[in-house]
């Protein structure tokens, strides 16, 4: 679906002839500025979390389904509502997917170090699982990441969790894990990600390298006396993450 974005024009009046029939000694008249910000409208959003559909084989009726939902949400990456913009065809899935994105985070988009309430649109895309095994979207629960969220001690931190576009169908029924060390620049960027232990499957291998290269982070000062930093991380995935 091509989605078109409308944008209001403004039209200023000149006012060059009210203001030279002013006096001069006339008071100057504040100038009221607008503290509404204009929502950044987007086709893709940049999640923190990602929305996480629980779904069965009866809920889609036998049949795949597509939905796209609009998503709202404010400057600190809250979702504040979310509706139906292209259905599955069934109500009962349309809100299990509703719930899903509002139990989710949004990145917040930056504009000159202001964050801007970002409007945008979420496509799911569910498939009928012919073993009838429950399918659910699989999330970057990194050791590292999972010890943030405590405020445990680590080596580093991740600014925001980085998004995995991966289901547990990849799992193949058998619990997985991945483990990866990677350096970063002094700006936080990840560099030269290394897979340290597969999980037997090469897709989810690279899926998972792929989205540690597009991460940031923040590492403490004294990893970087001598050298860029060399750190480490691990994912497991288990096969009845979505129960």
């Amino acid at each position: 679906m091509k989605l078109h974005f409308a944008f209001p024009l403004l039209l200023a009046l000149p006012l060059s002839s009210a203001i030279s029939a002013e006096p001069k000694n006339s008071p100057q008249l504040s100038v009221l500025k607008s503290s509404a910000q204009s929502p950044h409208l987007t086709t893709r959003i940049q999640w923190n979390r990602f929305p996480r559909p629980v779904f069965k084989n009866e809920d889609l009726k036998d049949q795949n389904r597509n939905a796209i939902i609009r998503v709202y949400a404010d400057t600190t990456g809250k979702v504040t509502k979310a509706t139906v913009q292209e259905s599955t065809g069934l109500e009962k899935l349309d809100e299990i997917l509703l719930t899903a994105v509002r139990s989710a985070t949004v990145k917040p988009y930056m504009d000159d170090d202001n964050a801007l309430p970002v409007i945008g649109y979420q496509v799911f895309n569910l498939k009928v699982d012919q073993d009838n095994t429950e399918i659910c979207d699989l999330t970057f629960d990194s050791k590292v990441w999972l010890a943030q969220q405590t405020d445990k001690k680590t080596a580093f931190r991740y600014r925001s969790q980085p998004q995995l576009e991966l289901n547990s169908e990849l799992l193949n029924k058998h619990d997985r894990t991945v483990k990866f060390s990677f350096k970063t620049n002094r700006h936080g960027h990840v560099k030269s990600v290394k897979i340290t232990q597969g999980s037997g499957v090469y897709a989810l291998d690279q899926q998972v390298k792929q989205t540690v290269s597009t991460a940031q982070v923040d590492v403490p000062r004294k990893f970087w006396i001598y050298k860029k930093s060399k750190l480490k991380d691990e994912i497991r995935f288990s096969s009845s993450s979505c129960h």
